[in-house]
């Protein structure tokens, strides 16, 4: 059994790795194809965008059966039926073949939710990112069959160099059917409850619009570069394959390395990085008019949006452990989507400007928007931490203005003194007073804190019924940078005769 586990990181990246190598088929061997089809500059965009809708879609149903399921069966069914389309292409004739096939090639693109959702359940949480990192070096795929196929295609025509793509799909399907995990850990929770459970969770939205970025940047120049570079800078089409691989490759090789930061540092911070980096490069891109600039920006964008696809997946199972699987799914299609719109954009841009810039441009807008975002939910997530320890302190909380006033008060406060939040915010602590200390030891109290910022001791109070009670209080002043007294905080215990 052990063995078998241990096979799934190796077996199930290898699957991934031949699902995304007939993922870009189409647009890896384009340039060739357009000398055989008559296509106009909007159907080639269209054509080479068309594999990412149903790569997709398709992820999250596949992410959600994954967990019921297994990715055994799941690979083994996704690696058959993509010999359809593939031997599909290899005879196509006109526009419409092209779009019919591209749309199930799409399937190939689409099995990445299997692995994602199927490799944590053999790992503890602290790995998780580096795992799914490691998974997601199947992205090299797109990288082998950007350089593989226009050789094979020199050599023997586009038709044969598609249908060669059949030999790894069969043989994976095979070895998933004989080394997959039959004993995989299920979830059998309905699709419909963990729809309901995620939907209105913001921080879903927010990790599908960073993937959407990161992975939809790595997927739209992936499938943009190879066509792009061989019209705008007459490069050969094996020049141009050879150099999107080397883009390929590196925004691959990063991927684990970003789900290994995610892993040992905070990973908002690297998402924080990411996207700065990613909102300079569009910049770079928009200003790119020789060949040296456009490769200084493009591998630019390899390099932060590598490590950012790697280290965002760090993030959901961190937010949703039970509905890890249609989470995964919703995050991965939305990174797909995030290929689609790209290619056809630009193209539309060209068409109206005569240039790529404002498409360029609107990258970088869209990275500068998730920065702030993702620096909100950083402070955020401070903030309701400090929140969620001041709620469950066993020790009385409140803290007031510079005021004094109340501002805020915990769980216990109200336990020990009987009385709510609703009771108390914006009135002053002498609610509280028992009547027992005379002026002289409040007068104390003050100085102190004005000489120390703190001060401790005994003092009897009285709750809402009017019960006197003896507690250990301690007072600390809180200041603004400017040493400004902002809040005082309040910190008691009940002491017990």
């Amino acid at each position: 059994m052990k063995k078998v586990q241990k096979l799934q990181l190796p077996l199930q990246t290898l699957s991934l790795v031949v699902g995304f190598m007939v993922w870009v088929l189409l647009s890896s061997l384009m340039s060739f194809i357009k000398q055989d089809i008559s296509l106009t500059a909007g159907q080639i965009s269209f054509v080479t965008a068309i594999p990412v809708i149903l790569g997709s879609i398709l992820r999250i149903p596949l992410g959600f059966y994954t967990n019921r399921f297994g990715a055994r069966g799941l690979f083994v069914l996704s690696l058959i039926f993509l010999v359809l389309p593939v031997g599909y292409l290899g005879m196509a004739k006109n526009f419409i073949d092209l779009i019919i096939s591209g749309l199930f090639l799409g399937i190939g693109g689409a099995v990445f939710s299997v692995g994602v959702t199927s490799l944590p359940k053999y790992y503890p949480k602290e790995k998780h990112g580096f795992v799914n990192g490691i998974y997601g070096v199947g992205n090299i795929g797109t990288a082998i069959t950007s350089f593989g196929a226009p050789i094979i295609a020199g050599m023997f025509g586009w038709r044969v160099a598609v249908w060669t793509f059949i030999i790894p799909l069969v043989l994976f399907a095979l070895l998933n059917f004989l080394l997959g995990d039959r004993h995989e850990p299920r979830v059998e929770t309905s699709l419909k409850q963990q729809v309901l459970g995620v939907y209105r969770n913001n921080k879903l939205w927010f990790l599908s619009i960073f993937y959407f970025l990161t992975f939809g940047a790595f997927v739209a120049l992936t499938v943009y570069l190879p066509n792009f570079l061989v019209s705008e800078f007459q490069l050969s089409e094996v020049d141009a394959g050879l150099r999107t691989a080397g883009f390929i490759a590196l925004c691959t090789a990063l991927r684990p390395v970003g789900g290994w930061l995610g892993d040992k540092l905070n990973p908002f911070k690297v998402l924080m990085v990411v996207f700065g980096g990613l909102t300079v490069s569009g910049v770079l891109l928009s200003f790119s008019p020789t060949i040296t600039l456009y490769t200084i920006g493009s591998l630019s964008v390899a390099v932060f949006a590598g490590i950012g696809n790697g280290t965002i997946f760090k993030l959901v199972p961190l937010y949703f452990t039970k509905q890890a699987g249609i989470v995964n799914g919703i995050v991965a299609a939305m990174g797909g989507l995030g290929g689609f719109f790209p290619p056809i954009i630009l193209t539309f841009v060209f068409d109206l400007s005569g240039h790529y810039a404002i498409g360029f441009m609107a990258l970088s807008q869209f990275a500068l928007a998730s920065l702030i975002i993702i620096i909100w939910m950083y402070y955020t997530d401070k903030l309701n931490l400090s929140n969620y320890i001041v709620n469950n302190a066993g020790q009385g909380i409140l803290v007031t203005d510079e005021k004094g006033k109340i501002t805020k008060i915990n769980r216990a406060f109200q336990q020990i003194t009987g009385y709510s939040e609703e009771e108390v915010l914006g009135q002053n602590p002498n609610i509280l007073s028992s009547g027992k200390q005379e002026q002289h030891f409040y007068t104390e109290m003050w100085n102190q804190l004005q000489e120390k910022e703190i001060w401790q001791g005994k003092i009897t109070n009285k709750r809402k019924t009017g019960e006197l009670y003896t507690q250990w209080l301690s007072i600390s002043v809180l200041k603004d940078g400017g040493e400004n007294i902002t809040n005082y905080v309040g910190v008691f215990s009940e002491l017990h005769k």
